[in-house]
This record gives C-alpha cells, structure tokens and sequence, in this order.
C-alpha cells in the first residue's frame, strides 16, 4: 500500500487506483454512469470528470489493416499507444499461414469474422496491394484509407513508417 498525507488526512493510494481501475472496468463492461456511481455510492458527475482526465480521443473507431508487414512488432505497439481498436497486422510468412493451415471453409469464416469487425470501425486505414485495397473499399462500410505498398502480387514485406501512419492519422487521433 502507497500513503501520501494531505493536511491532516492519510490518503491511500493504492485504495484510490482499485476504485478507478473498478470504475472504469464497469464502465467497459456497459454500465452506465449512473449505475456505477450508484453501485460505488458516488456522484455520476465524478465519473464523468474521471473519464474525460483520461480520455485519449473521442469519435469513431479506427481500424488499421497492413500486410505483409516487415515492421509489425512496430506498427501492433503504434496502435496499442493509438488506441486502434481494429486491426489486422501480418508479414508475408503469417498471411501464408492462414491460408495453408486452414480449410477452405475455415479460411472463408475467418475472413468473414475480419470483414465483420472492420466494418464496426469508422475509419480504416489499409496497406497493402492495390487489389487487397479496392476489396477493403468495396467490402467495408466505412471510411476506408487505401495506400498501395507495393504491386500485387507483394511477396515480401514492406516497412511501414509509424510516422506516416501518424501525420496520416492525426485528425482522427486528436481531441
């Protein structure tokens, strides 16, 4: 346990992280602001304010479809510290993978169950080849940000600049 003393009040810090990791948790988990400041006895105006201090954007969700990536380590932690809530990053070794190791209805319900998260998102931003692009542009009901990396057919994998990515992305990303 971590204390701090303010005034004359000992403050437990690790008491306080529980209760707003709890809160948020419970928001995740679909509860209103209302029923959770009910369940905790706490004011519905405080669990506003707690998610605005750690709210990184507002808006729509973001996808981000990439393959065959040489950077993928790379471009997974870009959209971790995004908060990219979609995505689907492969080298040319994994997207191989997924064709060989399956059977063709398995491969075909996979795609399905890709093509049906990305069209949860608001934007999708998407590198790969010019054919895998139009088939994003045609299959997905949203904004769809197609950069060509290369012709199809890629057999390598391409690096993707994170900084590209970024200034690409900036009016989606900030407040």
């Amino acid at each position: 346990m971590e204390f701090i003393r303010v005034g004359d009040k000992l403050i437990n810090l690790t008491k306080i992280d529980e209760y707003v990791r709890r809160i948020i948790q419970m928001r995740s988990e679909g509860m209103s602001q209302q029923e959770v400041a009910a369940k905790l006895q706490l004011d519905r105006a405080f669990i506003s304010r707690l998610e605005s201090l750690g709210s990184v954007r507002r808006g729509g969700r973001i996808g981000l479809m990439a393959f065959p990536v040489a950077n993928k380590d790379e471009l997974t932690a870009f959209a971790d510290r995004w908060g990219i809530e979609e995505r689907l990053i492969l080298s040319d070794h994994e997207r191989w993978r997924l064709v060989e190791e399956r059977s063709g209805i398995d491969f075909f319900n996979q795609v399905m169950d890709v093509i049906e998260h990305f069209r949860q998102c608001d934007t999708v931003l998407v590198f790969c080849s010019a054919k895998w692009n139009r088939l994003a542009e045609a299959l997905l009901d949203s904004e769809v940000i197609a950069v060509e990396i290369g012709k199809t057919p890629i057999t390598e994998d391409i690096y993707i600049s994170t900084a590209e990515i970024e200034e690409m992305l900036k009016p989606f990303l900030e407040n």
